[in-house]
């Protein structure tokens, strides 16, 4: 699940506990609102460090040597 998906949830979430007065019998909506809203931002959460963990930087381990022969014109 990207992203996207996890903020779609956090939505979703959020209009069914905040939004929503529907009764349905053997299910309480605020408690799934609240369920979907804690997944998404787990989701969020878990993205986020995978996606920074992704873009480190690591220098190059063989060292840059300038060649003696070539030439550069100013």
């Amino acid at each position: 699940m990207g992203l996207g998906g996890c903020i779609i949830l956090i939505a979703v979430g959020a209009i069914l506990t905040f939004a929503t007065d529907w009764e349905v019998q053997g299910a309480n909506l605020d408690v799934v609102g609240l369920i979907l809203m804690a997944v998404g931002i787990i989701g969020v959460a878990t993205f986020t460090s995978i996606a920074r963990r992704r873009r480190v930087v690591v220098p190059p381990s063989t060292p840059v040597v300038e060649d003696p022969n070539r030439r550069t014109y100013e």
